[in-house]
């Protein structure tokens, strides 16, 4: 299973310096939308990372795709709080983990 980076260059870049080579880049919102569609319907990705701040940004169909995917997992990350995380994670185990 293949880990997949999905946002700006600049959210990409850590990434990449980490060794993750599967980085996407699209450059609007439409092009995120389509890429993260595709992305989850990929055999040998098992977690798609996303920008928070992109994830807010995403069709309320989309995100709750995003949100009832388990394989692949998709984790928002960022300066913003978000709880898709805690979400999967509560999900996968049943249990919260943060209380």
């Amino acid at each position: 299973m293949e880990i997949a980076i999905v946002g700006s260059p600049e959210f990409t870049l850590g990434f990449q310096l980490a060794g993750i080579m599967r980085l996407h880049n699209p450059e609007n919102d439409e092009e995120m939308s389509q890429t993260l569609q595709s992305m989850l319907d990929e055999e040998e990705v098992g977690i798609i990372v996303v920008d928070a701040a992109d994830l807010t940004r995403m069709s309320d169909k989309l995100r709750q795709r995003m949100s009832d995917s388990i394989s692949p997992t998709v984790l928002g990350i960022g300066t913003e709080e978000d709880n898709t995380l805690r979400e999967s994670i509560k999900s996968a185990l049943g249990v919260d983990l943060w209380k």
